[in-house]
């Protein structure tokens, strides 16, 4: 998981800056895509069980809607920060812009502790969210999603509550919601599938086998997936390593996903998985793996360890999980690090086929869902490949022109700069 960190929006802007620079853009263009277009701030009251009331600071930001409708996420968290919602706000513009798809990017999130609060609490601080900022939401302006701490029971008290507001059924307010409701199948492995996608495509355009050994550092929703998906999706290849908050473990002979899962499940960690013997996330970062999946938290790889990756792939799950510098150090070694703005996109482009969907009544079948999943990926990643080989760059900063570049353009086109 990603969590607040001082200057989170300041390095998204030296990121855009710097993208910024190698396409030339002029001044009023980079003025325009320098600052969100909205940026809203709530304070929402909840009952709590015991009948006291709590306020709890509440953020929207829409970063821009030049190409689209915004569509972010809603997440709940102590350390939230509207820092941080900007930041994550233009990473989600960003994704849109790289994956081609007609939308602009936001970042919802409320400043609480999630795993303090019932669920009646949390219904209510559901609908206290919406009734907060009903008259900016909406399926043409900005579309909800759930992000960390929320879940598809949250995206359904939203949807209830801005359509119990608008007196009008609106499926496309939310995404993430529960089947029944017209979620999609196939969200929750989204971003995985389309991470495995483009380790696939990278590794095949390098000159490298993608069914090896792989190892994940973070064993939620997204790093259990990616475990889960590696070896069916590339057609081979074994999972050797997995961490998460409390330790990790590693078994050269491989580990069974699921069991580890179910281990996790019963015990509340990783660690102490039978068979395998206990490594450190630091320990996990240096194993002899082909393909390392980071669906832990921001910043794990600097430039003070990039030089002891010894993976080819590394593949980002959580935003900022390799620093700009030591981006820099893998690129200059021949490591292919795949950024979070290119391979978490499959989180992004589900929610927007679900999004499509409550506009046409047209539901997709489970695997049409995971096959335009694949296809968008493959799409982006074939695009950034065709701009890093153009210009000698990192993945990332050639995932950053190739948004930024599509971004600018339609500000262009629209007048505002």
């Amino acid at each position: 998981m990603t969590t607040a960190s001082p200057g989170a929006f300041a390095t998204a802007q030296a990121q855009l800056n710097e993208a910024a620079d190698a396409l030339g853009l002029d001044d009023g263009l980079r003025a325009v895509l320098q600052q969100p277009r909205r940026e809203l701030r709530a304070a929402i009251p909840v009952r709590r069980d015991d009948g006291t009331v709590r306020v709890f600071p509440a953020f929207r930001v829409q970063y821009n809607d030049a190409r689209g409708p915004c569509l972010g996420g809603v997440r709940w968290h102590a350390n939230e920060s509207a820092d941080l919602a900007r930041a994550l706000a233009a990473n989600m513009t960003w994704r849109a812009a790289v994956l081609g798809l007609p939308a602009g990017g936001s970042q919802g999130a409320v400043a609480c502790d999630a795993k303090k609060l019932s669920d009646a609490e949390k219904e209510r601080l559901a609908r206290g969210y919406v009734r907060a900022f009903a008259r900016d939401l909406g399926p043409d302006r900005d579309v909800l999603a759930p992000d960390l701490y929320t879940a598809p029971e949250t995206m359904a008290w939203m949807l209830d509550e801005f359509e119990a507001i608008r007196g009008a059924s609106a499926p496309s307010v939310a995404t993430g919601k529960p089947t029944a409701l017209g979620g999609i199948e196939g969200q929750a492995e989204a971003m995985a599938r389309g991470a495995i996608r483009c380790v696939r495509d990278i590794a095949a355009a390098a000159g490298l086998d993608p069914a090896g050994a792989c190892a994940v550092q973070g064993f939620g929703n997204a790093g259990l997936h990616a475990a889960r998906l590696h070896a069916r999706l590339l057609g081979g290849g074994r999972l050797v390593a997995v961490t998460d908050a409390s330790g990790g473990i590693y078994a050269a002979a491989g580990l069974d996903p699921d069991a580890v899962a179910e281990h996790k499940r019963k015990s509340g960690r990783v660690a102490g998985f039978p068979g395998a013997r206990p490594i450190t996330n630091e320990d996990l970062l240096e194993i002899n793996a082909d393909t390392i999946y980071l669906a832990a938290m921001e910043g794990v790889v600097t430039r003070q360890n990039a030089d002891r990756i010894r993976a080819r792939i590394v593949c980002e799950l959580a935003g900022a999980a390799v620093t700009p510098e030591a981006d820099r150090i893998l690129h200059l070694r021949g490591v292919h690090a795949i950024p979070d703005l290119l391979a978490g996109g499959g989180a992004l482009v589900a929610a927007h086929i679900e999004y499509a969907q409550g506009r046409s009544g047209l539901p997709p079948s489970a695997e049409d869902a995971a096959r335009r999943v694949e296809d968008a990926l493959a799409r982006a990643a074939a695009e950034v490949l065709a701009v890093q080989r153009e210009r000698n760059v990192p993945l990332r900063l050639a995932a950053q022109l190739l948004a930024v570049g599509r971004v600018a353009e339609a500000v262009r086109r629209r007048g505002w700069a």
